[in-house]
């Protein structure tokens, strides 16, 4: 059994992952801002405080310290963007660098949004055509901080983590309340791409990397074969058994998208993403089919 240590685990991933990996036996610790239970420790994201000390008997490490892209790009939003997931990488690479015991694997979370927009080019990690924007920058920064810092006793994998379904967070919730309401047509053309994750597959295909010990560097977290936006609303209407949805034209997300205050990107992106190198070494997926899995994650 290990002794694992998410940092910034407070939130849906980390529960999830928590919850997988305390179901088998591990012991898990939350780095957190928001101390709760037993197993949280406080930390503030980028000073070497007490928190260093957990890392002396923790055998992995899994970062996903960062502020949520799921609000308005403005100067402030984007710094806090930026700033949350560079000190925090920072971070934690210069605490393990002090550890007589420093953790056998870390994982940081970057994001397969790193990849351009496309329909056709699958964006595998060897292949993948990376672009320049606000968000592919951001994914590139962080992958830099994470690579620039040499842990030499550390195993280092990078997550390009696609849209990740769950049954209480990700994004099923939205998803659900467009359905809902009526509003669960196809957005936009209907035919960008989206890559996405089951949340067990999440959760499994890192213990998969842990247990896998000559695994390193970077793995696209993303089912073998993305669907589009329209066949993705339709597996949500017919699970959620609603049989009508109104389509949402582009200048409709654009100002929808203003209101709530987020990004139409998180919509209108195509993500063409595979994940190459999980399935040539030999990682089988519980969930591929879109419509199985949100009937798993919703009907439960």
């Amino acid at each position: 059994m290990n002794t694992i240590t998410i940092a910034g685990g407070s939130g849906f991933l980390g529960q999830v992952l928590e919850d997988y990996f305390t179901k088998k036996g591990n012991t898990v610790y939350i780095l957190t801002r928001s101390v709760k239970r037993d197993n949280d420790i406080y930390w503030n994201a980028k000073d070497l405080e007490a928190w260093t000390k957990i890392l002396e008997q923790t055998d992995v490490l899994i970062n996903l310290t960062g502020k949520s892209v799921d609000c308005r790009y403005t100067d402030a939003n984007k710094k806090l963007i930026l700033d949350s997931r560079v000190d925090s990488t920072h971070a934690l690479g210069l605490a393990i660098n002090l550890c007589d015991n420093p953790p056998k694997v870390w994982f940081n979370s970057s994001t397969a949004t790193i990849y351009r927009h496309s329909t056709n080019k699958q964006m595998t990690e060897a292949a993948g055509e990376i672009g320049e924007d606000f968000s592919m920058n951001i994914a590139k920064s962080w992958e830099k901080a994470f690579y620039s810092i040499t842990n030499p006793k550390t195993r280092k994998i990078a997550l390009r983590t696609s849209i990740v379904m769950g049954k209480h967070g990700g994004a099923t919730e939205p998803l659900k309340n467009l359905v809902k309401f009526g509003l669960g047509g196809k957005q936009a053309s209907g035919q960008q791409k989206v890559s996405w994750i089951h949340e067990l597959d999440f959760a499994r295909a890192i213990e998969f990397l842990i247990e896998n010990e000559e695994l390193d560097g970077t793995f696209n977290l993303a089912v073998p074969n993305p669907t589009n936006n329209k066949t993705l609303m339709t597996a949500f209407r017919k699970v959620m058994n609603v049989p009508f949805g109104i389509p949402q034209p582009e200048w409709l997300i654009k100002l929808g998208a203003k209101l709530i205050g987020t990004e139409p990107e998180l919509v209108l992106k195509s993500r063409n993403v595979i994940p190459d190198r999980l399935l040539k070494n030999g990682f089988n997926f519980l969930h591929s089919d879109i419509e199985i899995a949100l009937d798993d994650l919703i009907n439960y």
